[in-house]
């Protein structure tokens, strides 16, 4: 594989991800019968934003790495949130158990 074929790939895989979390979060919510966004939804935000902002980065586009680049700190926010979230309930089954 070339070195245009394997950006053109990261590229592709980056949009794959993204794809991917709607999918994901449309039949979560779907079998959930509500709205929800599930913690996947955010991995695959992780992975699709940080191979689109590679391939942003090699094809030197400063709109789409701007883009990227927020996308990816918000992304990884809501994991920290999510986390806390969990460590919060941890502590108070804890404290009641």
């Amino acid at each position: 594989m070339g070195r245009e074929s394997l950006w053109l790939a990261v590229g592709f895989g980056g949009q794959l991800a993204f794809t991917g979390r709607f999918a994901l979060q449309w039949l979560y919510s779907e079998y959930k019968k509500r709205s929800m966004i599930p913690v996947g939804f955010w991995y695959l935000s992780i992975v699709g934003s940080a191979l689109l902002l590679a391939y942003a980065i090699y094809r030197e586009d400063p709109v789409f790495i701007v883009g990227q680049s927020f996308g990816f700190v918000v992304y990884l926010r809501n994991l920290q949130l999510i986390a806390k979230h969990h460590q919060r309930e941890s502590g108070e089954l804890d404290k009641k158990g």
